[in-house]
């Protein structure tokens, strides 16, 4: 034998086939092929949870046992053995004991958590309870004082589903002014407020705006739309950083990991960017800014799309109408607010106005979210969305109705056409009463007709418009499938939605369409960012009527725990 051959021999002995091609040349075939390459160990993760309930949300709704997180986004999403396969040394083990977990749920139109410095009426369920915080608010109230509440109270929580006078404001806190803030489109003054800024019967009423009176003449009390620019609330004071720490805080307490905040100032965009840089974010957000001029924007170097995981910018907000007392019909209020079949609700803007405001911001870059509840107001999105559209293609950049109460029929092609986004939120739910008595059973038992508008095959996002209406994006799902009400029963149960998955999908993933990082988040997939909730039932499999009371045991927020219910098993 060759010494070349007994070399390659007596290497054939020691090695694999592999080595032997490389020593020796060979090509026979004599030769056994080379064996696939060994797979790489498994990433270790710095977090694995399994023995749970996963509703991952992606395109198929797979359920899973088990996922990892490293870095902050999932690893790896599976069965309980192959995501023990990413366990290292220093992972953290988290045992789910059979919980269900849901991606991280977003709010596509919230304001603020509620609360605040003002007087709270959130809790009053009588008008006598809402008289007696006033009144106690007025016993430490010096000469100067304007007592002012909070927004997040409606009179549909009230046991007299009714709103208090202006007398009986007086009464509760005499010679002190009293201005009680319902929502965004709404004040209602004491006898003393009405005096302290002028406002009388025979006060002109802006265009936009409303001021009430009652069967005999009198002044309501009530200041809505443009009119509230006749009272000069003081100033709230500043939002510190730690302010909004706290709020995101209290976001997170109901699974929210992601909200789009419809309306904002560049100070206030600034505060959110300043907490996510300092490294304290625990809630993500699509800003939206309102009242901001374009020339002000660009000065400051903001443009649409632009920022990062925690906060970024979605674009531009408008209005074209009022809100539950104020939403634009093409059919009159039912009396007594109809005034005798003349009031149609408000119109802040004319539709020249509003078509030219839109053009102007579709030239320098941005997209709209228009506030449209009646179906007047709808008209009139529409036709300066179609408008803007002649100029330039809209279809494919996210153009979107907020709330789209009241819709017709004949709407839903052009909302198509236009490939319009829609965000929806649970109104309904409390203002049930309130919205019969203003609109007709016929039209009130439709507000939000969900199941038409998932029929059109359009993105809808879901949220709660928060403070005007509570922060519980539970209770958004629990209304959107029985279609029930705080205090009325069942609105409209030909809207109910069926389908827990689809109604899921309106606050997880439909969310992040509607904010362009679908890639990013909104199901658990392995790279998107790693929120999400552990629920202290089962969404999926619970009685409907559990479904409002169900609550976050856990929310993380990018990897880390954002909130821990006080009595979670640890």
């Amino acid at each position: 034998m060759k010494p070349s051959t007994m070399r390659c021999g007596r290497l054939s002995a020691l090695a694999s086939a592999a080595l032997i091609a490389a020593a020796c040349g060979s090509s026979s075939s004599s030769t056994p092929a080379p064996g696939p390459a060994p797979a790489p160990a498994p990433v270790a993760a710095d977090a694995i949870y399994t023995h749970g309930k996963v509703v991952t949300v992606d395109a198929g709704f797979t359920i899973a046992e088990a996922f990892a997180v490293k870095d902050g986004r999932f690893l790896a999403v599976g069965s309980n053995a192959a995501i023990q396969l990413h366990a290292g040394a220093t992972t953290s083990v988290v045992d789910l004991g059979g919980r269900t977990v849901i991606p991280g749920l977003a709010d596509g139109h919230l304001h603020g958590p509620g609360g605040g410095p003002g007087m709270d009426l959130s809790r009053a369920r009588s008008l006598a309870e809402l008289f007696s915080v006033i009144a106690a608010a007025a016993a430490g109230a010096t000469a100067d004082t304007v007592l002012v509440s909070n927004s997040d109270w409606h009179e549909a929580q009230l046991a007299e589903q009714r709103l208090p006078t202006a007398d009986e404001l007086e009464a509760a806190a005499p010679g002190i002014p009293v201005v009680l803030v319902r929502g965004g489109h709404s004040y209602f003054l004491n006898n003393t407020a009405l005096a302290k800024w002028n406002i009388t019967a025979d006060t002109p009423v802006p265009a936009g705006g409303s001021i009430p009176r009652d069967a005999e003449g009198k002044l309501s009390g009530e200041i809505t739309g443009t009119a509230k620019t006749l009272v000069g609330l003081p100033p709230p004071p500043p939002v510190t950083l730690a302010d909004v720490v706290a709020e995101q805080k209290a976001l997170n307490a109901y699974g929210l990991t992601s909200v789009r905040v419809p309306g904002t100032t560049i100070e206030a965009y600034q505060r959110y960017v300043d907490v996510a840089k300092a490294g304290d974010a625990t809630l993500r957000y699509s800003v939206l800014f309102r009242g901001v001029p374009a020339a002000a924007l660009a000065g400051a170097g903001l443009k649409q799309g632009e920022g990062d995981d925690w906060v970024r910018i979605w674009g531009i907000k408008m209005a074209v109408d009022g809100g539950f007392e104020g939403g634009r019909m093409t059919r009159a209020y039912e009396e007594p607010l109809g005034a005798g079949g003349t009031y149609f609700g408000l119109q802040p803007l004319t539709q020249a106005a509003f078509n030219a405001e839109a053009l102007d911001w579709s030239r320098a870059g941005w997209r709209l979210a228009v506030h449209a509840v009646g179906d007047a107001a709808v008209d009139q999105v529409l036709d300066g969305y179609e408008a803007v559209n002649t100029e330039g293609d809209i279809r494919d950049k996210g153009w979107t109705i907020e709330h789209a109460f009241i819709t017709r029929a004949d709407q839903y092609p052009r909302m198509q056409a236009l490939n319009l986004r829609l965000s929806v939120q649970d109104h309904l739910y409390l203002a049930a009463p309130t919205l019969a008595r203003y609109w007709g059973m016929d039209r009130a038992s439709q507000v939000t007709p969900l199941k038409d508008y998932l029929d059109l095959g359009l993105i809808v996002a879901g949220g709660t418009d928060a403070p005007v209406i509570p922060t519980n994006p539970f209770w958004v799902l629990y209304h959107f499938l029985t279609r029930d009400t705080i205090s009325a029963g069942v609105y409209g149960e030909n809207q109910a939605i069926q389908s827990r998955e689809e109604l899921l999908r309106m606050l997880t993933i439909n969310y992040a369409k509607l904010t362009d990082e679908a890639a990013e988040k909104g199901s658990i997939e392995a790279n998107k960012l790693a929120d999400f909730v552990v629920l202290s039932a089962d969404y999926l499999t619970v009685a409907a009527a559990e479904v409002r009371d169900i609550t976050p045991v856990t929310t993380v927020v990018g990897g880390k725990v954002a909130y821990q219910a006080p009595d979670a098993a640890r």
